[in-house]
């Protein structure tokens, strides 16, 4: 098998899926809040360092984050809550520290938390991978009231065991996958964790900070994206998720072009917004879990 963890199968020829109520095609923002540690090596840099030698503290590129949790987030929130539009939030937990108005903006919005670490660290650099997933979903449910159902690994980075440690964590569905339109159930062995879809193409931080695309990309995919949508919802629901960071999408000559995607979606036919949980329990509920 190509996929170790997800069987292969045309996405048009899975199981037979009603949509919800609200429409056929489940947007999901997913708002990722970041905690870059200042004495820390940055985990991506838009100034490169002087003679190709990093340097710690890395105040530039500190910087770049730094200015989206002060002034690109609020400009998110306000966007989204203002059209009364719900989000899901990728956390690191180590925000509820570093950005204590960051994390009290987003409860009150009631954005749901998904788990992304305690820092803005890989997986596979963090730690002890067990203690990193328990103590930043334990500091999430802290601070909420509630245990985060969701997880999305920094940088979408995984060990050969991390399926089972989240499954083992008690977290139900995970956004690392991006192979589908749709949610698909995956194996571990400690019993099937749901793939819920996200997406590398739709995402500020590919767009932007990595292939450096002009301002209005993002806008452009989408709307291309809603087009081809739209056809294939008719016979088959699909969830378009867009991945947003505060320093990258949350910038005065990039802002214009989110509000313009929201406006976008807001007016499509068959376009509901959905947080992770929705989607989640909406595909549970035609599509069980998995029998040993």
């Amino acid at each position: 098998m190509a996929n170790p963890r997800i069987p292969y199968r045309f996405s048009n020829e899975g199981p037979a899926l009603s949509p919800p109520s609200a429409g056929n095609i489940l947007v999901h923002l997913v708002v990722n809040v970041e905690h870059w540690e200042f004495d820390a090596p940055m985990p991506r840099t838009i100034i490169t360092p002087p003679h190709g030698k990093e340097t710690v503290p890395d105040v530039p590129n500190f910087s770049w984050v730094d200015y989206g949790m002060r002034a690109g987030l609020p400009r998110i929130i306000e966007a989204i809550t203002s059209r009364g539009l719900t989000a899901s939030t990728s956390f690191n937990a180590g925000v509820i520290k570093a950005y204590p108005r960051a994390a009290e903006a987003m409860h009150d919005a009631k954005w749901e938390f998904i788990g992304h670490g305690v820092h803005q660290k890989s997986l596979n650099h963090a730690g002890a991978e067990e203690e990193v997933i328990k103590t930043s979903l334990d500091m999430i449910q802290s601070f909420t009231g509630v245990r985060p159902r969701g997880w999305l690994g920094p940088g979408l980075r995984e060990s050969h065991t991390t399926p089972e440690n989240l499954k083992a964590a008690g977290i139900d569905y995970v956004f690392d996958w991006v192979v589908d339109d749709l949610p698909n159930w995956m194996t571990t062995a400690n019993g099937p964790l749901l793939s819920v879809p996200y997406n590398l193409e739709l995402n500020d931080s590919i767009i932007y900070a990595v292939e450096k695309h002009s301002s209005n990309e993002m806008l452009q995919r989408v709307q291309s994206t809603v087009e081809l949508f739209v056809r294939e919802a008719a016979k088959r629901p699909r969830v378009l998720t867009l991945g947003l960071h505060p320093h990258l999408i949350g910038v005065p000559h990039r802002f214009g072009s989110f509000e313009k995607m929201l406006d976008l979606l807001m007016k499509t036919p068959g376009v509901c917004f959905m947080q992770a949980h929705d989607i989640a329990d909406w595909y549970i509920s035609q599509v069980p879990v998995p029998k040993p």
